[in-house]
């Protein structure tokens, strides 16, 4: 398929050492890998990504944690979230590089501190600011489900071990960068479910994005997600995104004639002789209108003129907004004018974009216009000018046009996925779940918000047809399921609902990836995570991926933690009394 927008790749192999980009965005991470042998290099580490990005209660109960001689208690968390968004039944699990990078470069500075100190009531010791600037994740262990995977409710994505006040302090900082990442993500890979994969997406959401933070992780989650590039320039350089992008309304719109138009010529690509573009272009107009029967008078000049310059400055990579005055009997005349007199010179246009109007009506007609000229010209490449379709899409959007079978090859995408306005937060939580070996479960008088007790491990249990089944939690203790032995599975909270499952496949969900101090997992490259998020959501069933009404996943625990977590919930839960 050909490519629609202007493209830009990006080699940061050509970057220059000197460069010192986006200091602020751009904090070069490097570490020698103890577990693997190699050196990790984590790149673009938001400088802003730092422990004081964090709650000021984090600090308060780290004090009280070290003022109670609890600095060497052992603690778990799970970071997990309960429900799945946009009304779905999956998640794709994004932002483990981000809570790796955070890790790496850990560390009170002295104005941290300084700050601290002014911050904090005044009864807090000296001693405790010294003990915060020494501290480390060098007692940290961290177990994470791979990124990109399809991950779901009550599995947690990280299990984050080490001393208490220490991995307390994580808590803010993790959740705010697996939150937002994941969401994005699971809202891009509906984006490309919903518009199929032979349907190119854009992301276009910088200017609607929830700031510069906001854009940036937008451009590099989208992508993940299953986007095929991003208009964001600074994300294309940051994480080497394929960068697209044609002109606005505003180009076409500071054009009133031809008179206005002053780069008229383009040198012929085989004989190099200077042709006059301007009067190539009137005289297709002059031929097309008659064929198409479109009265040229009708076609703005202005925009003849604007789609003139444009193709003169981007003979290879021209495509046109046509929608700035009128589809049909202005912007669609005009292009394929200068279309076709691109091609006598040598050159080939790309398409157009329509960013206004009844999308689907107007693709059609645009690429019966295009199958027509391509007929009487016997130009075959005509018909394969690609149409870009935007203007405030979100995913019903795209099924609706579906249904009315659209000739869409592009959407540009923007508001509707960055903002993630059908859901706004993941809401993921990070949650106690054991101390020196003693398991915590936290109770609510709401079921779904109780937490399943200590260490756990996770498997995901597939079918003979290949496709995942159920995912397994269980005490580390248990001996890990194995295919072809039967297995039973429990619902963690109701309990007639179990069943017995037989695998043919069992894959162990957690690797380590941060311990005594290092990364001890080879990091995958951003295009790597966005492959497996395509295979991850390969394997699930159709009917849990559809957009309307689709089938829950089964997540369960095994008969061994079914009986030790309502146990505990027994032992903590309060008796009440009647007289």
């Amino acid at each position: 398929m050909a490519d629609y927008c202007s493209p830009s790749s990006v080699d940061e192999s050509t970057s220059s050492s000197s460069d010192k980009q986006c200091q602020s965005l751009d904090t070069r991470v490097f570490s020698k890998n103890a577990c693997c042998g190699t050196t990790t290099r984590l790149t673009n580490q938001n400088g802003v990504v730092q422990p004081l990005l964090t709650d000021l209660y984090q600090i308060t109960m780290a004090y009280a944690y070290w003022k109670n001689g609890m600095c060497s208690n052992y603690a778990v968390f799970d970071l997990f979230f309960r429900k799945n968004p946009f009304h779905g039944e999956y998640t794709v699990f994004a932002g483990l590089d981000e809570c790796l990078k955070f890790l790496q470069s850990f560390n009170y500075s002295h104005s941290d501190i300084e700050y601290l100190k002014s911050a904090l009531p005044p009864t807090v010791e000296h001693d405790f600011f010294t003990y915060l600037h020494q501290l480390s994740p060098k007692d940290v262990t961290v177990y994470a489900i791979p990124e990109g995977s399809v991950v779901f409710p009550k599995i947690p994505l990280l299990r984050v071990e080490g001393p208490l006040p220490v991995v307390q302090l994580l808590e803010t900082t993790f959740l705010t960068l697996v939150n937002y990442a994941s969401l994005v993500a699971t809202n891009a890979a509906r984006f490309r479910i919903a518009a199929g994969q032979h349907i190119k997406l854009l992301e276009y959401g910088l200017r609607r994005a929830q700031g510069p933070d906001g854009g940036l992780s937008a451009s590099k989650y989208a992508y993940m997600g299953g986007f095929d590039g991003t208009s964001n320039v600074l994300a294309g350089k940051l994480f080497n995104i394929p960068v697209k992008g044609t002109h606005a309304h505003a180009f076409v719109m500071s054009f009133s004639s031809t008179e206005d138009c002053n780069l008229k010529t383009l040198t012929h690509r085989t004989t190099g002789e200077v042709k006059d573009l301007m009067a190539i272009c009137q005289k297709w107009l002059s031929e097309l209108s008659g064929f198409l029967h479109i009265l040229s008078d009708e076609a703005s000049s202005g925009e003849l003129a604007a789609f003139v310059s444009y193709a003169a400055a981007f003979p290879d990579s021209f495509i046109a907004l046509i929608d700035t005055y009128d589809v049909i009997k202005s912007g669609l005349l005009n292009f394929c004018a200068v279309a076709l007199a691109l091609d006598e010179l040598g050159y080939r246009a790309l398409g157009i974009r329509i960013d206004s109007g009844d999308l689907a009506y107007l693709s059609i007609i645009a690429k019966e216009t295009f199958n027509k000229i391509a007929q009487r010209y016997e130009y075959p490449w005509f018909s394969s000018l690609a149409v870009v379709a935007s203007n405030d899409i979100n995913e019903e959007t795209i099924l609706s046009l579906n249904e009315q079978g659209h000739k869409i090859d592009c959407f540009g995408i923007g508001t509707h996925l960055v903002t993630c306005q059908k859901q706004p937060a993941l809401g993921c939580v990070y949650k106690l779940v054991q101390v020196n070996k003693r398991p915590c479960i936290k109770l609510s008088l709401d079921v779904e918000k109780v937490t399943i007790p200590g260490k756990k491990n996770a498997f995901r249990l597939y079918g003979q047809d290949g496709r995942a089944l159920i995912d397994l939690l269980q005490k580390v203790e248990e001996p890990a399921p194995d295919p072809g032995k039967r297995v039973l599975c429990r619902h963690p909270f109701q309990e007639s609902k179990r069943a017995y499952v037989l695998p043919s496949k069992v894959e162990p969900l957690y690797k380590i990836y941060w311990d005594k101090g290092k990364i001890c997992e080879p990091l995958p490259t951003l295009q790597e995570v966005r492959e497996h998020v395509r295979q991850s959501l390969f394997h699930l069933r159709q009917d849990i991926k559809r957009s309307l009404n689709p089938t829950p996943y089964k997540v369960s625990v095994s008969d061994d933690l079914y009986h030790f977590m309502h146990n505990l919930w027994l032992e903590n839960a309060p008796i009440g009394e009647l007289s």
